[in-house]
């Protein structure tokens, strides 16, 4: 179900949960796809766990640097995965928080349905998330995810 304030990015993939899962769970993985290029994730420190950190860095072609301090609202292994950069390590209120990510990984013939969607407190919020690309930055991340499991897989 959606709400007036989610953005959602569905799509097949031919390959399973469990090498989507790793892709989005294993640092040295997560840093080789999840910014849609020039853009560039340079650092990942994950601690795949409810209430464990998702921290990065993305920086962009311009000296632009991005930091995001976020936690794991669930992981269930090859399964789901949530995240928000609401909180911190150890669900601590962050003071700037923007959306709200969950991911399933679907298991379906010949791989999986990836979905990810992504929860905001209100529509501006809403708006301004897809303003800046949502769909083309997620689904441009996906591709270059995809292209790094066929590399690696």
């Amino acid at each position: 179900m959606t709400h007036d304030c989610d953005l959602t990015l569905t799509r097949d993939v031919a390959h399973p949960p469990e090498a989507l899962w790793r892709a989005w769970t294993t640092p040295d993985l997560l840093v080789q796809w999840f910014c849609p290029k020039p853009w560039v994730l340079t650092a990942a420190d994950l601690d795949v766990r409810p209430g464990g950190r998702f921290n990065s860095v993305m920086e962009g072609p311009g000296g632009e640097r991005i930091e995001s301090v976020g936690c794991y609202t669930e992981g269930v292994e090859y399964s789901r995965l949530g995240f928000t950069d609401a909180l911190s390590e150890g669900w601590r209120p962050t003071s700037t928080p923007f959306m709200t990510a969950i991911i399933p990984f679907a298991p379906t013939p010949p791989g999986t349905r990836y979905t990810a969607t992504a929860l905001h407190a209100d529509p501006d919020t809403r708006k301004r998330h897809e303003d800046l690309g949502f769909h083309a930055g997620w689904g441009t991340a996906l591709d270059q995810m995809i292209e790094l499991l066929e590399k690696t897989t």
